[in-house]
This record gives C-alpha cells, sequence and structure tokens, in this order.
C-alpha cells in the first residue's frame, strides 16, 4: 500500500466535525446510504487530476498549481462546494481537453481549502458518488461538463462469496501494514473498524501503490463483487513485494552481521599473532621460500630474492614498506622466469590458421611463415619486432592472436593509445607508495611464459607528458641487442624480453619517433578490395554475426551480389568494421522477423538491403562516351580504394592561357603543365597547327571540386585530354590510364596499382594504359580479377597517343 497519508490530515475536519479533531472520521453505512441517496447536479465543473484518482467516500489531499483548477476551485468554494473529479490521461498535458481526460469520474465534495506560501492551493476532497460525462459544456475559464449518474452493481447481504472477499481484504490490508515499514500501525484500527464493504474497497483502492491506468480500470468497473475481486488480486502481488522485499533485506543485513563479526575476530587473532611473536608471517615467508626452489633462475636472480626476502624477514609487519616488500616478491616468485612454451612447427598448419583467420594480407602471412622456417632450422633465433602498419580496421590486431594460435605461444595484448607515463611500461620505484611494475612485466606474469606473442597495439597514439615519454622507454624494449636484460624500476632486476615476439600495430609511421621505426620491420597492409571484402563478409563476418544474433545458416543466407551492393552502397572504408556493422543490421531485421514469428526472406534480396539499410548513399562512377572531345579516363587511388576520375578540357577563343580547376594539389598542376608544354614543344609531330594555340585558352578540369586531388598518376591522362582537345578527335571507348610524364615525353611508373585496376574493372573499363615498369604489380594481382581486361605497356608519351587517340572526328567538332 503507498505511503498516503491514510485519513491523517493534521489539523484538518468536516464542516460537521470538530474542528479541533486531528483525524477525520471514517465513512459510515449510515452516511454512505445517504451520499448514495443524494441527487447529483445537471452540470458540473470538471477539476482534472494529473497522478491520482478519487474514489468513492474517500478523503485525499490535492495541491492545484494550474490558474484554471485554482479558478475553479476558487468559484467553487464560494458556491455549493461540489464538483466532478477526473483523472487525466497524460499527466504532462498542461490544459488537457475532453480527449485528455477519462469519461468516468468521482463527484467530490470541497472540505477546506489551503493557501501555500508558494501560491499553489491545497484542497481536501472526499469523493461522493461515480459520474459519467456526458458531454462538455464549456472549457472557459475551465471546463464544466453535463454529467450522468454511473450506477452500480451491489451483490445482497448474505452473499458468501462477497462477504468472503471482503474478510480477505481486510486481513491482507492488515497484513500489509505489518509487513510496510512506512503504514503506521495505527491504520490497522482503521481497516478492522471500516464497516461499509464499499467504502472499504474503495479506501484500499485509494491507499495502493498502483498506476493511475489502474486505478482508474477499477473505478470504471461497475459490479462491486467484480471490483473487490480485482482489488483483491493487487493486494495479493503488493504483498508478495513487500515479503521479498524484506527477505532480502534480512538476508543484507544477515550478511553485514556476520562480515562484521569476521572483523572483529581477525583484529583479535592479529592481537594473539602480535603477542605471540608472528609466527603467521614467519610461516608466509617460508613458504615464499619454499616456492623459490621450484624456479628456474640463475644464481644472480636466486641470490637477490634471498636477500630481499632476509631483508623482509627484519621488517616490522606494520610498516609500510612491509607491504611493498611482500607484493615485490610476490611478483618474484610469479613471473615466469626462463619458461618457456614449445613453439609448434608446423609450417603446413600454421598456414592453414592463417588462412582461416584473415582473408589476403599474403605478405604478412609470408613473413610469419619465413620467421616460421627459420626458427625451426636454428631454433635459436631472436623473435623479429614486426610493426603493421595500415588503416584501420584491416586485422593489424587480429593477426596477432592468429600468430600465437599457429606458432602454440601464448597471446598477450597491451594498448597503448593515449599512454603518456614512462612508468607505465618502466614501472615505478620501489620507494613510492603503492609502487608496482610496468605493464610489460605485469603482461608477463599473466601470460606465464617468457616468449608469448605481444602485440603493442596502436604504438603510434603514444603521447609525450611531463611524466615523460613512453616511446624512449619502448626502445630498450625492441631493441633486440638491450631487450635481453630489459630493466624494470620496480622488479630491479634485467629480465629477458629476447624470446618475446613483439607485433607493434600503426595507423600512421608519421607519428613514430625515427628510433623507434628504426627497430621494428614494418609490414605495409593496404585496404582490402572490393572483392576480398565481399570473400571476407562472406566465409567471417557474415557466419560471425549469425553466431551473435542467435540464428543459424539456414534460417537467413546472402549472395555475393547483395554482399557487393551493401560494400559499394553504403561503406566507404579500408577495413570491414563498417561493412560488419551494416550486416549486423540486415541480421538483426531478420532475428526480429524470426522472434516475432513473421514472414520474411530465407535469402537476402536487393529488396531487403534497400528496406534495412535505406537507399544507397555512396556510388561508384562508370566509364563515359568518347563523343565529346577532351575528356579521358584517370584511375585514383584513395585510403579506401581505388576509383577513376574524369579529365575534362575545354578551348575557348583567347590569348593562349590555361585554366585548371578541380581542387587539385601543385604535383597535380605541374603535370598538367608538363603535357601542355609538350604539346608546345611537338605540335606539328602531333599533328596540331602551332598557330592557334597563342589564340585559344584551354581550360583543364578535374571534377566532383570539393574532394582534393593530388599526385602525379593523372599526368598521360591530362596529356591524352589535351591532344584529343586540340585534334578533336575521339578518345578510344572503355580506355583508362595511369601514368606520370616527363618533358622528354617519357612515361613513369605510379603505386596503387592494384586498386586501381580493381576500380577499373568496376567501371566497366576494358583497355588499361600502364607504364611498361608496372607490369610487375599486375603480375601479382590475383588472374581472377583482372580477367577480362587488356593492358596496354608503353614507355612513350606517343605510344600512349597511338593507343589512345582514333582517326574519327568528335561528334560536333569544333574548327579551329
Amino acid at each position: 500500500m503507498s505511503q498516503h497519508k491514510i485519513i491523517t490530515i493534521d489539523n484538518l475536519s468536516l464542516q460537521e466535525f470538530d474542528t479541533d479533531a486531528e483525524l477525520i472520521p471514517l465513512l459510515t453505512p449510515e452516511d454512505e446510504e445517504e451520499m448514495n441517496n443524494e441527487e447529483l447536479p445537471g452540470s458540473l465543473p470538471i477539476l482534472p487530476l494529473r497522478n491520482t484518482v478519487l474514489f468513492p467516500g474517500v478523503v485525499i489531499p490535492i495541491t492545484a498549481g494550474r490558474d484554471k483548477s485554482i479558478k475553479l476551485i476558487n468559484d467553487a468554494n464560494a458556491a455549493g462546494k461540489i464538483i466532478g473529479v477526473v483523472a487525466q490521461k497524460n499527466e504532462l498535458d498542461e490544459d488537457p481537453s475532453k480527449d485528455d481526460i477519462h469519461h468516468i469520474g468521482t463527484v467530490a465534495r470541497i472540505l477546506r481549502v489551503l493557501k501555500m506560501p508558494d501560491g499553489n492551493i491545497t484542497v481536501i476532497l472526499q469523493g461522493k458518488k461515480r459520474f459519467e460525462i456526458d458531454s462538455v459544456i464549456s472549457e472557459v475559464p475551465y471546463m464544466t461538463a453535463a454529467i450522468k449518474e454511473v450506477s452500480e452493481k451491489r451483490p445482497q447481504k448474505n452473499n458468501t462469496e462477497f462477504l468472503a472477499i471482503i474478510e480477505s481484504i481486510k486481513e491482507l490490508a492488515i497484513q500489509i501494514i505489518k509487513e510496510s515499514p512506512n503504514i503506521p500501525t495505527e491504520a490497522t484500527f482503521a481497516i478492522k473498524n471500516i464497516e461499509s464493504h464499499s467504502f472499504l474497497i474503495n479506501f484500499v483502492s485509494s491507499n495502493m501503490n498502483l498506476s493511475v491506468e489502474e486505478k482508474q480500470d477499477l473505478l470504471m468497473i461497475n459490479d462491486l463483487k467484480d471490483r473487490a475481486l480485482k482489488t483483491l488480486r493487487f493486494m495479493n502481488v503488493e504483498l508478495q513485494k513487500l515479503e521479498l522485499k524484506n527477505d532480502i533485506q534480512s538476508k543484507v543485513r544477515f550478511d553485514l552481521d556476520q562480515q562484521q563479526r569476521e572483523y572483529f575476530l581477525h583484529q583479535q587473532m592479529k592481537t594473539i599473532q602480535e603477542e605471540l611473536g608472528g609466527a603467521s608471517q614467519e610461516e608466509e615467508m617460508d613458504e615464499m621460500l619454499h616456492k623459490s626452489l621450484t624456479k628456474k633462475w640463475d644464481e644472480k636472480t636466486k641470490k637477490h630474492f634471498e636477500k630481499e626476502l632476509a631483508k623482509m624477514r627484519r621488517m616490522n609487519p606494520q610498516a609500510p614498506d612491509f607491504g611493498i616488500q611482500r607484493n615485490y616478491l610476490d611478483l618474484f616468485l610469479e613471473l615466469p622466469w626462463n619458461e618457456y612454451s614449445k613453439d609448434n612447427f608446423d609450417l603446413k598448419r600454421a598456414q592453414k590458421i592463417l588462412d582461416r583467420d584473415h582473408f589476403g594480407l599474403e605478405d604478412v602471412k609470408k613473413r610469419m611463415i619465413e620467421h616460421l622456417a627459420v626458427l625451426k632450422l636454428r631454433n635459436d633465433m631472436k623473435s623479429p619486432i614486426i610493426c603493421l602498419t595500415g588503416p584501420p580496421g584491416v586485422g593489424k590486431t587480429s593477426i596477432g592472436k592468429s600468430v600465437a594460435e599457429a606458432l602454440g605461444r601464448k597471446y598477450v595484448r597491451i594498448s597503448l593509445g593515449g599512454l603518456r607515463d614512462e612508468a607505465e611500461i618502466r614501472g615505478h620505484r620501489k620507494t613510492y607508495i603503492g609502487a608496482m611494475s610496468g605493464r610489460i612485466i605485469q603482461s608477463l606474469k599473466k601470460a606465464g611464459t617468457s616468449n608469448p606473442v605481444f602485440v603493442l597495439d596502436e604504438i603510434d597514439k603514444l603521447s609525450v607528458s611531463n611524466q615523460g615519454d613512453p616511446s624512449s622507454a619502448l626502445l630498450e624494449v625492441l631493441d633486440p641487442e638491450q631487450n635481453n636484460a630489459f630493466y624494470d624500476n620496480f622488479l630491479e632486476l634485467g629480465y629477458d624480453l629476447s624470446k618475446v615476439m613483439f607485433i607493434a600495430t600503426s595507423n600512421n609511421m608519421a607519428t613514430i619517433q625515427p628510433a623507434l621505426k628504426d627497430r621494428m620491420e614494418v609490414i605495409k597492409m593496404s585496404g582490402y578490395t572490393i572483392e576480398e571484402k565481399v570473400e571476407i563478409a562472406r566465409q567471417h563476418l557474415f557466419p560471425k554475426q549469425l553466431k551473435e544474433h542467435g540464428l543459424t545458416p539456414k534460417q537467413l543466407t546472402i549472395g555475393k551480389r547483395q554482399l557487393e551492393k551493401i560494400v559499394e552502397g553504403y561503406t566507404r572504408e579500408s577495413g570491414v568494421r563498417g561493412l560488419e556493422a551494416k550486416l549486423a543490421q540486415v541480421i538483426r531485421n531478420a532475428a526480429k522477423s524470426v522472434a516475432m514469428e513473421e514472414e520474411y526472406n530465407l535469402k537476402v534480396t536487393d529488396a531487403d538491403i534497400i528496406k534495412v539499410l535505406g537507399v544507397p548513399r555512396l556510388g561508384r562512377d562508370k566509364s563515359e562516351s568518347n563523343d565529346v572531345a577532351g575528356v579521358v579516363t584517370g584511375l585514383a587511388w584513395t585510403s579506401v580504394g581505388g576509383d577513376i576520375l574524369f579529365i575534362e578540357s575545354l578551348i575557348s577563343q583567347g590569348k593562349g592561357t590555361m585554366s585548371i580547376t578541380g581542387n587539385l594539389g601543385t604535383v597535380m598542376k605541374e603535370s598538367a603543365t608538363i603535357a601542355l608544354e609538350y604539346i608546345k614543344s611537338n605540335a606539328e609531330l602531333l599533328g596540331i597547327n602551332p598557330e592557334i594555340l597563342p589564340k585559344y585558352n584551354i581550360h583543364l578540369h578535374v571534377p566532383e571540386g570539393a574532394t582534393p586531388k593530388d599526385g602525379p598518376s593523372a599526368g598521360i591522362a591530362m596529356l591524352t585530354s589535351l591532344v584529343s582537345l586540340l585534334t578533336q578527335k575521339r578518345v578510344r571507348k572503355n580506355l583508362a590510364m595511369t601514368g606520370e610524364i616527363t618533358l622528354r615525353g617519357k612515361v613513369l611508373p605510379v603505386g596503387g596499382i592494384k586498386e586501381k585496376i580493381l576500380a577499373a574493372k568496376r567501371a566497366n573499363i576494358k583497355e588499361i594504359i600502364l607504364c611498361h615498369e608496372n607490369k610487375s604489380d599486375i603480375d601479382e594481382i590475383k588472374a581472377e580479377y583482372v580477367e577480362g581486361l587488356t593492358f596496354h605497356y608503353v614507355k612513350e608519351m606517343s605510344d600512349v597517343l597511338t593507343i589512345a587517340i582514333t582517326d574519327q572526328k568528335v561528334k560536333n567538332p569544333k574548327v579551329l
């Protein structure tokens, strides 16, 4: 039952009762009969209540703060003191209309009005009879409505079932009062003294911990027996909650008492042990000495431990240094000195594990297998220190776990992002309170061996502060010539890290200091291609997400074409984190259908993707027609893969100047200048009239002006564009090109070939012009990725023009 002030409204009284009484008397059967015989007026002012329901016969205090409510109460108090009280459907409504309040309410009589210091009014109301709103007469200055009485079906006086329910309500109410610490015990007398059955039901309903909607449902029940039965159900639930709450509190109290008892016993035991001469500490030190006999220590380490243990024996157990010394010796005993896990030299198994966990990443896998092969042959080689660098989400961190499994070693990972205290690496000196070892030594203690695979994650995000430079502390850790005796400030002894295989990861090598970079073997990991992402999603991400969302492959499948649609239309990244999030979104939609037993497609369709993920926001460019002079398709590399770009040029009468637009960088602008100067120098050889060059202005543009572009690889595309413009000849259809040019007309190699070739294939390009030195890059690409493409390898700019420029004039050629 709620913490309502159950009929105990201090210093308030009914008008017909003694004004000095401290309690409002309970409703008697005679009062109830008189109340039921009263005629209801045809209309009443309606007072909406925010968070409670008034029942007939019950007295409750109401605080009114709204202007309309205050005026209604003042007017009614000055007149007949009778108003209609109705609960709001939504307590947040400040000015509720007819549709915002319930249609069943209670006629109430104003017993007392009190003005509060804050301007609000507190009014004491007593419910009389239920009514139903027939129609709203007016809403200004407050709501007035025509009402009609709601009849109540009452059981006969000798109805045994109803009387049994009433008795149960009384008994339960008394039990609830006993169980609840918030309800005064005096309320028991009030319950026992209620003679009217209907008032008992209303009184209990009003004071229970129910929501407004639940109380309103009770008020709307016309059959008194049904209302009593539903009230009894609510009371049973409330009693169970109270008993459970009290049971939990008694258990907690018992636990606290038990803890206090144990604390006092420990304190007494400690005092007894001190009187006996500290026998427990001696036993602890003897146990440490016994453990030390099993450690694989060299003579120097053994002597150091014995010296520190003897020092601890001389210390007062109450001294602050005693705890630090104990922690120091515990660390000494827990470190895996000269304990190494046996490496697994099954190279084929290692290759299978690496291929199973990671698609692509051939360079990284090759380096790991090479290391295993050498280790197998020599068996004493120091572990390499490798740094994997590349964009986020390409699998740099997870490859360490696969390498550890392949080698049969323990896996340890430290996140260095945001680390700015040198002590995190080297540890604190023992002179400090709360001193502890660095993260390197702590991780080795957790690993339990001295040759784990140790991943130093985000090594490029180390920061410098007034606590020191952690990256400088790593110089010793990552130097194979020094780390055989790594010095931790807390340990105060050299620890051999030479057998640890360190794998560092970074996104940007530029932020790593040169000395640290020099100690690591850097392996660059480029972003995944569209084809690789599709395979990764099919083999790894989709099955993983199905398992995480509680589905099986029989309940949902997805085709390669749909995966490619998600990759191209909804993600633009080097790695696959965003792709995994999109797949999870698609699977969640299917999981919802399974859980709700709705029909859905067992195989994800294009329509499903658009329904769940929306319309694709990212699109790929396609090759354009060759009807216009000066439009050439170039190839570009971006951090999220390859792409194609268009070089456009336009000629107009002028003074021979050239304009370059498209948000181009310095190198790209220089490529355009070189191309124009080459044309001027070799105009006659190229079939261009030299006399027209000073008479016309040339404008060269690369579309998508909001995107910055730079690099020399668009050189041959710019030159081809300008020659096509000046000769008004068509460029070969479905042809793309990439390469740097020189003033002598040489074509130089460029980078990012793999990503560029795949972008060209997606854009329906059939032929590609490359520098002859880039042939080795093409040979490294899998055959299925370059199927259907024809490559032209060139050395001179003249070779490019011979292949790219046709003899056909463009549509509507200009006469120059």
